[in-house]
């Protein structure tokens, strides 16, 4: 099982990005490429080559959910896991998401000294 290196993490508010971008680097030891929105989300894949991806939904112009579409039009992304974070707690819409290709669904505030637990355990499950 290879090792988890490179993670592209979308998100909008800057402030949850940087605490983010904190605890995926600093505690977990990973690579980490930002985007500002969901537009950025393909072009930045193809370029950075995630193992990983996590996407905010709510995020203005193209959301979360649409990034995902986009990203599983590209043959090289059509398997990568990805983790949707959101403020939304409701039960359907998480199940919905899964039922998108979400491997898991983060809920916002997320804990910065959990957050990579939390990705590693749905990195070490990818393949169910």
């Amino acid at each position: 099982m290879n090792e988890l290196k490179k993670i592209l993490y979308a998100e909008d508010d800057q402030d949850i990005q940087e605490i983010g971008v904190l605890a995926m680097e600093t505690l977990g030891g990973v690579s980490v490429k930002t985007c500002d929105s969901g537009e950025e989300v393909a072009a930045a894949a193809v370029a950075f080559k995630p193992d990983l991806v996590v996407l905010d939904i709510m995020m203005p112009g193209m959301d979360g959910v649409e990034a995902l579409r986009t990203l599983r039009d590209i043959d090289a992304f059509k398997e990568t896991p990805v983790i949707f974070m959101t403020a939304k707690v409701m039960k359907d819409e998480q199940e919905e998401y899964r039922q998108l290709g979400a491997k898991a669904v983060i809920i916002k505030p997320f804990d910065p000294t959990t957050l990579c637990e939390q990705i590693s355990e749905v990195w070490n499950r990818r393949g169910e």
